[in-house]
């Protein structure tokens, strides 16, 4: 099953239940965009790749960009216009792989948060990615990554990872690795008509570490600005020089 596949039928139906409370992720990335000194100052567009229901949109919009929205999944494109309001938010409905089809927009900032970034089929597709972001930002314009760190492989149990729970949802996570793959299966348990219901859906992600992401973007032309491993989170904050 590919990505959008497994999003559509699957995954979509539930993200923004299992990602936790919207206020409050959309508060901390603001936070942390604050902190790192990320704010409008050039053309003050900001592109957000896997925009999903709008968690880095909003926070964006919050502290003055104007921000364009890029998802392929039209059910959470739906959640992130019914939060958007009045901000200054527009969605589009494409592929991030197709970013440089947007040249025109000049945007003085990227994001492309939450794991969106593995998601791509091939380390290959993970360059031209960073390399077409690189070409549509504006001079001095900056790049914001996040994603989690697959260098150090989970064992045996390790590999089931539970997720989240309540009355009505079980959501476990189970991973296999492979040398340049990780194989994700999203068990959910859904009480439905008086009885616990399984559905299960596949697909692959693009294992990336710090090192390969940093090297990658390096040989583009960015400077790094900000690079941590926490928690095994990994976040990027690179410039165009």
């Amino acid at each position: 099953m590919t990505v959008k596949e497994h999003y559509d039928h699957h995954l979509g139906n539930f993200y923004s239940w299992y990602t936790g409370d919207f206020n409050n992720n959309k508060g901390a990335f603001k936070t942390f965009c604050i902190e790192k000194n990320i704010g409008p100052e050039g053309s003050k567009v900001a592109i957000d790749l896997g925009a999903g229901n709008g968690i880095q949109s909003l926070a964006l919009a919050e502290i003055g960009f104007d921000v364009i929205a890029i998802d392929f999944n039209k059910q959470l494109i739906d959640e992130l216009i019914a939060s958007a309001n009045d901000l200054p938010v527009r969605v589009i409905n494409d592929d991030i792989r197709n970013i440089s089809k947007y040249p025109e927009l000049k945007p003085e900032l990227i994001v492309c948060c939450g794991d969106t970034l593995p998601h791509l089929e091939s380390i290959d597709e993970i360059i031209k990615l960073l390399t077409d972001s690189y070409s549509v930002l504006i001079q001095g314009g900056k790049l914001i990554l996040t994603f989690r760190d697959y260098s150090s492989e989970l064992a045996d149990t390790q590999r089931f990872i539970p997720v989240k729970s309540d009355n009505t949802k079980i959501f476990t996570c189970f991973l296999e690795y492979f040398p340049d793959k990780i194989r994700v299966t999203d068990l959910l348990y859904e009480f439905e008509d008086n009885r616990w219901v399984q559905k299960v859906s596949s697909y692959y992600k693009t294992r990336v570490t710090k090192a390969s992401v940093t090297d990658i973007l390096i040989k583009c032309g960015y400077k790094i600005v900000l690079d941590k491993n926490e928690n095994r989170i990994i976040s990027i904050i690179a410039q165009k020089n």
